[in-house]
This record gives C-alpha cells, structure tokens and sequence, in this order.
C-alpha cells in the first residue's frame, strides 16, 4: 500500500513541458540556460506564484541572483515572456508573469522569420545604448506593445529613438508622443519620418541660426541608412 502511494505521489508530481519547447527552442533564439529559466517560471505558475523574484528562482538553479535577472530580461525583450496585471477579489493590483507570449509562438501555424526577430531585438539594444542602462520591464512592455498592438515598424520606432535624441529629450513618453504625432499623420516609413523632420526642424531655425553655416548632417544622419 505504501509503495502504490510513494508511486501515486511521483506521478503527481509531474511538469508536463511542450514538447514543442524542447524542440523548436533553438529556432526561437532561446538557449539552455533561458530555457530552464523558463521551465522554473513554469513550475512557480503552476505553484500559484505569479511573479517570483530572480532571488526565488535562482535558489533552484545554477545562475546567481544577478543572472536570472538579465536572463529574465532578456526573455522580456525577445517576446516570450511579459508581465501583466491582476486584481484580486479585493481589487488590490499586482503584477504576474506570463508565458502565453511564447506558447503562441510555439504552437502558431506560422513562424516568424528569424530575421525579423534580430530586427526587432536591434531595438532594445539601441535603446539601452542610448539610455545607458537596462531597460526596466515596464520600457520593454511598451516598445513591445508599439510593435504587436500598434504596428509600428522596428525601422520606424528607432527613427523616434533617434529623434528624441536630437530634441535632447530622451524619455519614452516623448518617444511615444513622436510615434503617435506621426501616426496621426499618416507617417509609416522612415523616408516619410525624416522629411517631416527636417520640415519641423526647418520651421524652428531662428534669423541668428539661418546668418551662420551649419552642418545640418549632424541633425539628419541619424536616418541614414535605416530599412
């Protein structure tokens, strides 16, 4: 009897993994140590615990607290993991992971092109180059959510970046502002992003700044070469 309990505890005691996971990882861009990450995020869920800190996920494997944290990051800006609110019955808000951005792509008829995922991964980089740090959960949500829910282009979003930069002010609300202005104005392509550029620009040169020769390439060269 206590031997058909010990086995009774074992098969309950089971992760069920896609084998889809195990099998497409590499094509997704993901490696071991993300996938185990994965696999540890998957458990805590299933355990009820909705946002484990990489402290608690570090505990069960080989990184250290530091690692799981950019590996978690790192999961963020590829689109296979993102964070989410809930309220509870006494509406009080918290946050949650969730994996439901990599099962779709998993298990979605179609895959991505390899290539537009290191399109869209550029972005983050130029981002956090710009910034000079990491990028926090809630920045990488909100260049995720330019890209699937507004459509933005990758091209697009780092034409904004770029002109944030010129403006001197480098800050995601403003980068927002500038997606949405040209958005409203019918403005898709990069081509399109930087005549209205050098018209809003133009528009703002003073007498004194038109009496003195400048090198206006400094100001414009921040869209060359953009797809």
């Amino acid at each position: 009897m206590s031997t058909n309990l010990s086995i009774q505890q074992i098969l309950s005691d089971q992760l069920h993994i896609p084998t889809t996971l195990l099998t497409k990882y590499k094509s997704f861009g993901l490696n071991e140590k993300e996938v185990m990450l994965i696999l540890q995020l998957f458990r805590y869920l299933g355990e009820k615990n909705d946002f484990p800190t990489p402290y608690e996920l570090s505990r069960h494997v080989t990184m250290d607290e530091r690692e799981c944290a950019n590996l978690l990051r790192q999961l963020l800006q590829k689109n296979m993991l993102s964070i989410e609110q809930k309220e509870n019955e006494n509406h009080q808000l918290s946050e949650a992971y969730s994996l439901e951005p990599l099962w779709e792509r998993l298990f979605s008829k179609e895959e991505e092109q390899l290539g537009e995922e290191q399109k869209v991964g550029t972005i983050f980089i130029l981002f956090e180059q710009e910034f000079g740090r990491p990028l926090s959960p809630f920045e990488i949500e909100t260049v995720n959510a330019w890209i699937d829910e507004d459509e933005i282009e990758p091209a697009l979003i780092k034409a904004g970046l770029r002109e944030s930069v010129l403006m001197g002010k480098l800050n995601f609300k403003y980068i927002d502002r500038i997606l949405r202005e040209w958005k409203k104005k019918g403005i898709h392509t990069v081509d399109e992003a930087r005549q209205a550029s050098k018209n809003f620009h133009g528009r703002k040169s003073t007498k004194e700044e038109k009496s003195v020769q400048r090198d206006t390439s400094f100001y414009y060269n921040w869209l060359e070469g953009e797809d």
